[in-house]
């Protein structure tokens, strides 16, 4: 059983549990459920396979923030224990073998609530930002608090890094890393590395790194004026990214689309800024089409994702020089972006369906057994 609040963004902790689910739901005797408690009229963002029930128990937690003061609190106060009354009835009922939600608020709730069930926490933010983003407040740090204890208490916790797991293990020591099911090209049809494009992929985020990608491509632009942009993600077309990064010659922005792996197959490189990374998705995508990828070596996921070298390069943070530099060489280079293009499109089967769901299977049949020693 999946829980968590809502299930409505197009975003990458969605696409991977909607893969993961698909697939878990079609090995015999498993059965699948997602429960949400705040869905309402969200439409669900990926296809579930119709062997997935999805239930939705209607407690819409977040009506608390209509409300300021007191009536916030009781309000708050209120809605927990519809949650409690609801979910444990639901537990009740369907009997799950296991529960899994994330490293969130919600987290705090599902642990409290759910006797003794194995409970696996998935992690899908890094244990640690880096200093400069993580803005905290007092109100932060003791919600940190709170979410770090309800995962102390889970039988599993799963980040999607070696690394990563490694310094969750400092609350919680049954901590273990596998990592994301990626939606892998399966068209057969592979970037040729002959177009002079290169794509950017990620939503209008600090995280992403923006203002290193637009040093970056002012070097770049200049000497190979022929080459093209193209940036694709949620919220690119606001105001305040436009300003930052407009639109025009030689830089292209673009709706997300559902459809990247085909503009994966027109570019030639992937582009990856980010200032931390969990994990990456976009990275095994495009390397499955083909085509290598420049990444700053930034925590965690890209140093795990890319052979430095072989199938892309990793970057020292922040070298936009030495960023620059290398991507230049892919650029000038078309047997090399090729060579290495190829060499992507191998290493990224690493994170097939095929790979990823066995170690999923094997995790639970464990807590089914009891056995919580997974480290």
């Amino acid at each position: 059983m999946y829980v968590v609040d809502v299930f409505a963004v197009w975003g990458g902790l969605e696409r991977v549990w909607t893969d993961k689910m698909n697939a878990l739901s079609s090995i015999h005797g498993y059965e699948v459920c997602l429960v949400t408690t705040d869905q309402g009229t969200h439409q669900v963002p990926y296809p579930l396979s119709p062997r997935v029930r999805h239930m939705d128990i209607g407690i819409h937690l977040t009506h608390q923030y209509r409300y300021h003061g007191v009536r916030r609190w009781w309000m708050k106060w209120h809605l927990t224990r519809l949650f409690r009354d609801r979910f444990k009835a639901l537990l009740i009922l369907e009997k799950p073998d296991v529960l899994i939600t994330t490293a969130s608020e919600f987290s705090v709730l599902v642990s409290k609530w759910k006797g003794d069930i194995p409970l696996v926490i998935e992690c899908h933010g890094l244990f640690e930002r880096p200093v400069h983003m993580q803005r905290m407040t007092l109100l932060k740090w003791v919600k940190t608090r709170f979410i770090r204890r309800s995962i102390s208490k889970a039988q599993i916790v799963v980040a999607l890094t070696q690394q990563d797991a490694r310094q969750w293990k400092n609350i919680n020591v049954c901590s273990v890393a596998i990592p994301n099911i990626v939606h892998l090209n399966e068209s057969g049809q592979l970037s040729t590395c002959q177009n002079h494009r290169i794509i950017f992929v990620g939503r209008a985020d600090e995280q992403k790194g923006f203002r290193y990608l637009k040093e970056i491509w002012q070097i770049v632009c200049q000497q190979y004026p022929d080459w093209e942009l193209h940036l694709y993600g949620e919220e690119l077309d606001t105001t305040d990214f436009c300003d930052m990064f407009p639109s025009g010659k030689q830089v292209f922005v673009h709706p997300q689309t559902l459809a990247i792996h085909a503009c994966y197959q027109e570019s030639a490189i992937l582009v990856l800024t980010s200032v931390y990374e969990p994990f990456g998705l976009v990275m095994p995508e495009a390397m499955s089409c083909g085509i290598p990828v420049v990444a700053f070596n930034c925590p965690y996921g890209p140093s795990e994702i890319i052979t430095d070298g072989v199938d892309g390069f990793l970057i020292p943070p922040f070298d936009v020089e030495f960023f620059a530099e290398r991507l230049s060489d892919l650029m000038a280079d078309e047997a090399l972006r090729k060579q290495m293009g190829q060499k992507a499109g191998v290493s990224s089967q690493r994170y097939s369906c095929e790979r990823i769901i066995p170690q999923w299977t094997t995790l639970f049949e464990q807590l089914k057994r009891k056995e919580y020693g997974l480290v």
